[in-house]
């Protein structure tokens, strides 16, 4: 499920501030260093450092 119009826009990755894309049911921060995965549940994106993906 696709989040809001605007939403993604306003976004920005809790660890290192970078902007967010939508990958499947994840938002996949833009950085290279950074490269965390935060799920997103019931179209709610959880944005907690604790709840993200390590890149692979």
């Amino acid at each position: 499920m696709p989040l809001e119009a605007g939403l993604l826009e306003i976004l920005a990755c809790p660890a290192c501030h970078a902007p967010l894309k939508e990958q499947d049911t994840e938002l996949i921060c833009t950085s290279q260093d950074c490269g965390l995965a935060y799920p997103v549940r019931d179209g709610i994106p959880v944005l907690l450092v604790d709840e993200a993906r390590r890149p692979d």
